[in-house]
């Protein structure tokens, strides 16, 4: 590397769905700089992950110092303004990094930062999806064309689970903090046991903490994979390319299982709007939205589910209950069996 190449940091900190987001954006990046030596920064959670793009050369971890702890905030200082950075795109866009605008003498920026270079200034930038937000934020700054996220570089080896085909991801769990964002954890046992029946293994996916909630899951069918706080986000990566569709509350796991190209239901309800954060990717990703998620119905997701099959089943009509699907209106149905490619 020469004192010539240009030197790019890259700010995304979190969290786990915003990152698999932004790896379009990430592309861009690199196709705009191919000879530059690109770092990111980001949080601990994603920096191993993120150590296997092509698109960064360096993969930094960002530790939040905060202003009580002033040596650490002094080393991330001199960490920062020692990386010579030449243009930094900050795609957080939060008060934390723009703060970092500043600690690093102000230097060549695209974001939201008061005074930066090229700045995303448009008032509703808040009221856009992520993926559109950040496309003109990258527009701003030059580069034309933002690709849609991509996890194609990742290099999966999920055999040790021995998880045999066909079988359908459940994402049931979530953030703690946020209980509104979780369909009712005994819906997600009625759904167990009929894809079991149907001769389609429920594979249980999420961390240790969620255990309280899946615990319904595995009473209601034992046979489930309980791969519960065992799977790296490569693994996740891995088993959405070969699962028939995937099933979850709207959370990290599911955006890296719809841009590896996994079929998706996703369930959203008053917590969050999926007009700004819903799913993107290769494959078919349903949003299903409800006033509030306890009034979504099991047998109208499993109609969903079975949607997302190649092969078209007539479902057999078991209510007349109704939820809103992109939209349109869907009749309470179970189908006969969840379609497989």
């Amino acid at each position: 590397m020469t004192e010539t190449t240009e030197r790019i940091l890259v700010i995304k900190l979190g969290a786990f769905g915003d990152i698999v987001q932004a790896t379009g954006p990430f592309a861009a990046i690199r196709r705009h700089h191919p000879a530059a030596f690109i770092v990111l920064l980001t949080g601990r959670p994603y920096a191993e992950f993120m150590q296997g793009s092509p698109c960064f050369d360096a993969v930094w971890e960002d530790e939040r110092p905060g202003l009580w702890s002033p040596r650490r905030l002094w080393a991330l200082r001199a960490r920062l303004r020692g990386g010579r950075f030449t243009r930094v795109y900050d795609l957080q866009t939060s008060d934390r990094s723009s703060f970092y605008f500043r600690l690093m003498g102000r230097p060549p920026w695209s974001g939201i930062a008061r005074g930066c270079a090229w700045p995303h200034a448009n008032p509703d930038r808040d009221r856009m999806h992520t993926l559109d937000r950040q496309a003109e934020q990258l527009v701003l700054a030059g580069l034309p064309v933002t690709p849609a996220p991509d996890v194609s570089w990742v290099r999966a080896d999920e055999s040790r689970f021995g998880v045999q085909a066909p079988f359908v991801l459940m994402v049931a769990g979530g953030a703690p903090h946020r209980p509104g964002k979780r369909w009712p954890a005994e819906r997600y046992a009625a759904l167990v046991p009929w894809l079991w029946q149907r001769g389609v293994t429920p594979v249980l996916i999420g961390t240790e903490r969620d255990r309280p909630h899946i615990t319904a899951l595995l009473t209601a069918c034992p046979r489930a994979v309980d791969l519960l706080g065992q799977t790296t986000c490569a693994d996740l990566v891995g088993l959405g390319r070969r699962a028939s569709a995937a099933i979850g509350n709207d959370t990290g796991p599911m955006h890296l299982l719809a841009v590896s190209g996994c079929p998706c239901v996703v369930l959203f309800g008053p917590s969050s709007d999926p007009a700004f954060c819903a799913p993107r990717g290769s494959g078919t990703v349903t949003v299903m939205r409800a006033p509030r998620l306890d009034a979504l119905q099991v047998t109208t997701v499993a109609a969903a589910l079975t949607a997302l099959g190649k092969d078209a089943l007539s479902p057999h009509s078991i209510g007349s209950s109704e939820d809103s699907v992109h939209g349109k209106r869907v009749k309470d149905t179970v189908p006969d069996a969840i379609p497989l490619p």
